[in-house]
């Protein structure tokens, strides 16, 4: 569309203004021909159409993006000439004889060089095959009818019989009008395909452009594992003025814009347009690739490794740590390290009421500060898809030497902005949604999960309620029970009440050395028992909240190492403690059958307690 445009402008301007020559070398430059620039209708600024072109239409002067053409969609973002074309030569009938329809569309054709509004095919991105599909704006507004719902179903039953990956750009107004009641059963037509190619297994990322609206909004566009947008692009049900007149209200500025979904819970990202292309191939780097796919074999990788994993292994991995000049992975007894150990002696465990300000340290490590020194390749994704995203639960994919992970953790800031942006690591109950939608979309991918805990309990206020914290917290302890993936958690600082547990649930715990665990804060407890808040540190000495404590309980299975001054003061050295235990578990904990790892985490759990009877 805009590339055709531009174009026919620079063959326009060779022929209007020549190049000039020797003779003309100093003459005054005259003003830049209209035809040789293009205005944003946003801000008003100027580009160059050359520039414009390079920044893949997008401008210069405010991020506007300018809507462009299925084709022009599919060349920007596929390898070159891979796109074969599917059903091109599918056309629209008249179900209720419009008057008009059939001329209208054949205008179109001849307007566009399209058969209708949606350009479907093979191709690869970055290596990868795939199916892709492209909508057009100008083809009716990229109204849905018979042809389009058509096409969108062929795909996914094709990509569904080929085992292959959709990659869909969405831009419509809805439902096309002129098809009637036809054109609305086209939702749940392309809704119903999509299922199937979800339950096998399969990846499909859908791209919101502008603009996404109506019955494709609430249909197909909605129900990618992976939802990604571009800036500004506006997506809704209704429209602005339908709902405007409903409610008798202006609406704020941004409403129903990429922005507003992204906050509200519906997107997993927010993507530049020149950074489209990249994003797709890490995606299906993390779910198709060979590394992938091994991983959807039950982790081909770590079960290989597993096989090896013998008594006498673990044994030996015990002893090695149980040497003092280790730090006590599997509960390790300090106070009497064993006959002959070399090297420098390690502090005695501290005491609960000790750790309490190691943990709370401004500096001390986050999740944020780990990532980086743990995984590969992280992406963020966002939203629970029913409210919002909430910042104190982060969640996304990520490569764990060479394997696709979900990695899913609490998030506390340092300063006054960061804690009160994140709610001081408190999720809401968006926060225990969003991260349970990942667990599933690992549990469909064969990925396992990574959790990382450290939260001083889930947010108590009258939203959180509101909108059903309990309920939220105890479905993921529902779900996480009966997950089909492996999932090992990390408490690396505070493991506060059921907040913590709601994403602690696992075959494999971890706590770091200074870590604690407990049924409620310190100061909670003492507030409730002594009703005395100031007794924090008496009440955290006899909670039994420490590594070692759990230990005994038969809740925690790993104290990982961290320096004696806490982890803050060498964040590098506690991640590769933290890479060690995972290269350590994961290949034992991805190589049993899903049936024989499900009733071990039952059993995990159902073996907890104490009683006389």
């Amino acid at each position: 569309m805009i590339k055709e445009n531009l174009r026919q402008v620079r063959e326009r301007a060779a022929m209007d203004h020549p190049e000039p020559s020797a003779e003309d070398a100093y003459v005054y430059r005259r003003p830049i021909p209209d035809d040789l620039w293009v205005k944003c209708p946003e801000c008003g600024g100027v580009m160059f159409c050359e520039e414009f072109e390079k920044e893949y239409s997008v401008c210069t002067k405010c991020n506007h993006h300018f809507r462009l053409d299925a084709r022009e969609r599919i060349d920007m973002v596929v390898d070159q000439d891979t796109f074969v074309e599917m059903d091109k030569n599918m056309r629209s009938v008249n179900p209720l004889g419009f008057p008009g329809y059939g001329q209208k569309i054949e205008k179109l054709m001849e307007e566009t060089g399209l058969s209708e509004a949606i350009v479907t095919g093979e191709a690869r991105i970055g290596g990868f095959a795939c199916m892709v599909g492209a909508m057009d704006s100008r083809f009716l507004m990229g109204s849905m009818g018979s042809v389009v719902g058509e096409k969108i179903t062929r795909m996914f039953e094709s990509a569904t019989d080929r085992r292959l990956p959709v990659v869909l750009f969405s831009a419509s107004g809805g439902a096309r009008m002129q098809e009637g009641i036809v054109s609305l059963m086209q939702m749940a037509k392309t809704s119903g395909a999509v299922a199937r190619h979800d339950r096998a297994g399969l990846l499909y990322i859908s791209v919101m452009t502008d603009p996404t609206t109506g019955g494709v909004t609430a249909s197909f566009a909605s129900l990618g594992d992976v939802i990604l947008s571009e800036p500004g692009t506006l997506i809704g049900f209704a429209g602005r003025r339908v709902i405007e007149g409903t409610i008798a209200q202006k609406l704020p500025e941004g409403f129903q814009r990429a922005e507003f979904l992204l906050e509200h819970g519906f997107l997993d990202r927010i993507v530049q347009r020149s950074q489209m292309r990249p994003t797709l191939i890490q995606l299906l780097t993390a779910h198709v690739s060979p590394a992938a796919k091994r991983s959807r074999r039950r982790i081909r990788d770590f079960r290989d490794a597993a096989a090896e994993y013998s008594e006498t292994t673990v044994a030996r991995v015990r002893e090695f740590f149980a040497d003092a000049r280790h730090i006590g992975l599997f509960g390790v007894d300090h106070d009497h390290p064993p006959e002959g150990a070399a090297g420098p002696a390690v502090a005695p465990p501290r005491k609960a009421s000790e750790r309490l300000d190691l943990i709370r340290h401004k500096n001390r490590p986050t999740l944020r500060d780990y990532i980086p020194l743990i995984f590969d390749d992280f992406l963020e994704l966002h939203g629970d898809r029913l409210f919002s995203d909430d910042p104190a639960l982060c969640g996304g994919i990520a490569m764990f030497q060479g394997v696709p992970v979900t990695v899913v953790g609490h998030v506390k800031g340092r300063s006054l902005e960061e804690n009160s942006r994140t709610n001081f690591g408190m999720p809401h109950p968006e926060g225990y949604r969003k991260a349970m939608r990942l667990m599933r979309q690992a549990e469909k991918f064969g990925r396992p999960v990574l959790c990382f805990v450290d939260t001083s309990g889930a947010y108590c206020g009258i939203g959180a309620e509101e909108r059903g914290q309990g309920e939220a917290i105890a479905r993921n302890l529902f779900e996480m029970m009966d997950l089909r993936t492996p999932i090992v958690s990390i408490v690396t600082g505070e493991g506060g009440s059921g907040g913590a547990l709601a994403v602690a649930v696992c075959d494999e715990l971890a706590m770091l050395r200074n870590a604690i665990y407990s049924v409620i804060s310190p100061r909670g407890f003492s507030s409730i028992l002594w009703k005395d808040g100031t007794r924090e540190k008496e009440a955290a000495d006899l909670m039994k909240i420490t590594g070692e404590d759990l230990v005994e309980f038969g809740i925690c299975d790993a104290i990982l190492p961290e320096p004696d001054e806490g982890a803050h003061a060498d964040p590098r050295a506690t991640a590769a403690g933290i890479v060690d235990f995972l290269s350590r578990t994961l290949p034992k904990v991805c190589g049993h059958p899903v049936a024989d790892m499900l009733e071990k985490r039952y059993e995990k759990y159902r073996k907890i307690g104490m009683y006389l009877e």
